[in-house]
């Protein structure tokens, strides 16, 4: 699976800091990599014209000290990208820029836009030129042509009620910053302030880089503009959110703090509710790491079961190639993970990780530990089956693929070889996150979304943006 990106905003007062954007926005990518680490990009403002850099690659691969010098302004947006809505490919890198009669727009976006085909075909009956096959290339044409006959605040609500989806926006255009969030919140997106500015960022850890303080969430449906103050513009609101229950399993940083909560105490609860729901006797707990050690923290504390790593995570491995033979293939599994035999010879374990989606990695995973020497592998999954893909922003496997959606839990259980497999609740897992689950996107584990998506089922509470009450 793959979230599609992080986005960051800056902007610092032109008086003090009027050439440092870029270097800062190249440190806070930096704390957003795990967020996207296919390309990356940067724009800024010196307030006469917008200079853009993007490329292919990680952020320290592709920037050197050279582009960054090159890129002076006091405000500026950045971003990092895994490819969902458009394949991998130069064209796909963001931030996009659009020039049009009365300047020039760049836009970064994180998310996913489940309309975004008939909207690219509307506009390129319009007359509209695209270049990449991103959907944040149509919310720029979107929004570069109600700029041309409304103000910002205007152009922006008009633009948003045209999406449908997921989105967490920065944009930069007149020498300012604007940070948008969809109206039901599926992406995080907020805002700090730091030394003679302001940041917006797709999590709170890359304002702790910047040595800034975090003032807000942005919150759903609400535009703000970053200059010599916050102006916040609540454009639009929905009856419920719909906050991505896998930003707290997964993705975010369990450093950072989403909706007003610690991503690590969530995923700490999570262990906690494991132990719980499913008491099982065994000599020690192990996480699969990362995502899967601060819950095991959290089932060792509630269960008094002993913690200890029984997986060394190598963090220093690229992608693996499509290996030609068996043996290769499970080289490739050690040379990302190794096993300590001491701590797992002869001793029942129970396994901590955040999700299984297709069962191939559990399944190695559980091998290389029973290799390794283990007596017993009791598998405890910090998120519910995934039965349903996401439409929504992450680029997770097929239907067909789901090994959750046509097998049983006993059927998994086999699958991936464990002696035991439990998953966490629904309910238990609304109450780890501590978010009401009419506020929460679990389309992918109940098969029912928050917005309308064809063929698939839909919630009744809010289906459609005229559901949306304009302020």
């Amino acid at each position: 699976m793959k979230d599609k990106c992080g986005v960051v905003g800056v902007w610092f007062d032109e008086n003090k800091n009027r050439d440092a954007a870029a270097i800062y926005i190249y440190y806070a990518l930096q704390a957003l990599q795990h967020r996207g680490q296919e390309s990356s990009g940067i724009a800024v403002s010196n307030g006469t014209s917008i200079l853009s850099d993007k490329g292919m690659g990680l952020v320290t691969d592709y920037f050197n000290r050279d582009r960054l010098q090159k890129l002076a302004g006091y405000a500026g947006i950045g971003h990092v990208r895994y490819s969902t809505t458009g394949g991998s490919r130069a064209e796909n890198c963001q931030p996009f820029m659009v020039s049009y009669k009365n300047g020039t727009l760049a836009i970064a976006h994180n998310g996913n836009l489940v309309n975004y085909r008939e909207l690219k075909k509307e506009l390129e009956a319009d007359g509209r030129i695209f270049i990449s096959d991103s959907d944040t290339e149509v919310i720029a044409h979107l929004l570069v042509k109600q700029l041309l006959k409304n103000d910002l605040e205007t152009a922006v609500r008009e633009t948003m009620k045209k999406l449908v989806g997921s989105y967490s926006l920065v944009i930069l255009v007149d020498g300012k910053v604007i940070g948008v969030r969809d109206p039901l919140g599926f992406k995080p997106l907020c805002i700090g302030h730091i030394d003679n500015g302001y940041v917006l960022a797709s999590e709170s850890a890359a304002i702790d880089t910047l040595n800034g303080e975090l003032i807000r969430d942005v919150a759903p449906g609400e535009m703000v503009i970053l200059n010599d103050r916050i102006e916040s513009y609540r454009l639009c609101r929905a009856k419920n959110h719909a906050h991505c229950m896998f930003e707290f399993v997964y993705f975010a940083r369990p450093d950072s703090i989403l909706d007003g909560r610690l991503v690590y105490n969530v995923r700490h609860r999570i262990g906690e509710v494991l132990a719980e729901e499913c008491p099982t006797k065994a000599d020690i707990v192990s996480p699969v790491p990362d995502s899967g050690i601060t819950s095991a923290i959290g089932y060792s504390n509630a269960s008094s079961v002993n913690y200890s790593e029984c997986l060394i995570k190598n963090r220093y491995v690229g992608r693996t190639f499509i290996m030609p033979s068996q043996e290769l293939r499970e080289t490739a599994v050690r040379l990302k993970l190794n096993t300590v035999r001491s701590n797992i010879e002869g001793k029942s374990i129970i396994l901590i990780d955040d999700s299984i989606v297709r069962g191939t990695t559990s399944r190695r995973i559980i091998d290389l530990i029973r290799r390794g020497g283990a007596k017993e592998v009791h598998a405890r999954i910090g998120s519910p089956p995934i039965i349903s893909p996401c439409y929504l922003g992450i680029d997770m496997a097929t239907r067909e693929e789901l090994i959750a959606a046509y097998k049983s839990v006993k059927g998994v259980e086999f699958m991936i070889g464990a002696d035991s497999l439990y998953y966490i609740s629904l309910d238990g897992l609304v109450k780890a996150i501590g978010i009401n689950k009419e506020d929460l996107c679990t389309g992918c584990l109940t098969g029912v979304y928050p917005v309308e998506i064809p063929g698939e089922a839909c919630e009744d509470k809010q289906t459609r943006l005229t559901n949306f009450i304009n302020e």
